[in-house]
């Protein structure tokens, strides 16, 4: 059962998160274990296992970048599992325009940033933290209302866009926090990414 049936919605990306939480809430009252504490060993390890099942389903589904990372993997047959991640390669194009960033944050790292440097490489880091949002909305408006509305027929393209936006918000998160620790500032405010 994948995490859209839990809650018997279509694989769409466009969610009410107010009634997905509401019937998280019914759902959770049903299923938690510990209205189950009496009934038999093999009844109340289903409980634990639905409940389990719901809430990774609820933590994926109530954010719309998970949302769609979880509709990539599940369309295109991958591990579904919480922590489940695919590799993704940066896109060819960003890592060219990086180049430059990367040999400052090398020299940034080597200890010869002075404070020219040190203003350039934060207002590289904001440039690339708002192109980091800016996907991150692609992905939440554009590209999930386009897959919602699109016919069979376009989902090969649209899920391509998707993997793409993914992969490129990925990247930039990687290189935003780059940019932070070399500048020796906290990563509060500022993207936190796992790297895969």
């Amino acid at each position: 059962m994948n995490h859209f049936e839990v809650f018997g919605l279509p694989r769409k990306l466009g969610i009410d998160t107010a009634e997905l939480q509401r019937t998280f809430y019914e759902l959770s009252r049903i299923l938690h274990p510990d209205f189950h504490q009496g009934a038999p060993p093999a009844e109340q390890a289903s409980a634990l296992e639905a409940s389990a099942r719901l809430n990774a389903a609820y933590r994926t589904l109530r954010d719309p970048i998970a949302r769609v990372e979880y509709l990539v993997r599940l369309e295109e047959g991958r591990a579904t599992r919480e922590g489940a991640a695919a590799t993704r390669e940066a896109p060819p194009e960003l890592l060219a325009e990086m180049f430059e960033i990367q040999e400052a944050l090398a020299e940034a790292k080597a200890g010869g940033l002075d404070a020219d440097g040190r203003r350039r490489l934060a207002a590289e880091r904001d440039r690339l933290l708002a192109r980091h949002r800016e996907e991150e909305l692609r992905l939440a408006g554009p590209l999930s209302a386009a897959w919602d509305a699109g016919d069979a027929g376009e989902r090969p393209r649209l899920l391509d866009a998707c993997k793409r936006a993914l992969a490129t918000r990925a990247y930039l998160g990687t290189v935003v926090e780059d940019l932070t620790e070399a500048l020796g500032e906290s990563q509060e405010g500022h993207v936190t990414h796992r790297r895969h």
